[in-house]
């Protein structure tokens, strides 16, 4: 199992918009298409106007899979055309859970 977490740096007071516009289409979009939604975050401390978001998978293989079709998806294309002007900077990290960690989440 691995976790990709996504941050998203926004530009200044755009969080809130950028977060309604996700809750109010994005995800609708996204989460049939990548499956496990591990957690979505604002930062309130230290970096600020920061989205992030984790999405788990089975393997590699798997995450470049349904980050494809979601990538194909003229859904997708279309929000993205809607938030890409609130977004500075994107930073991707593949996580691996350490051997004693039991991981649960929601499908």
């Amino acid at each position: 199992m691995i976790v990709e977490e996504r941050i998203y740096t926004l530009h200044p007071g755009q969080a809130p918009a950028y977060v309604k516009a996700y809750q109010e289409e994005g995800l609708a979009i996204q989460k049939p298409i990548l499956g496990r939604l591990v957690g979505y975050y604002m930062t309130e401390f230290g970096p600020l106007n920061q989205v992030i978001h984790m999405w788990a998978y089975d393997s590699l293989a798997e995450r470049e899979e349904r980050r494809a079709k979601l990538g194909a998806s003229e859904a997708w294309k279309a929000y993205i055309a809607k938030v890409r002007g609130m977004i500075v900077t994107q930073e991707n990290k593949i996580l691996v859970p350490a051997p004693f960690l039991e991981v649960k989440w929601q499908d």
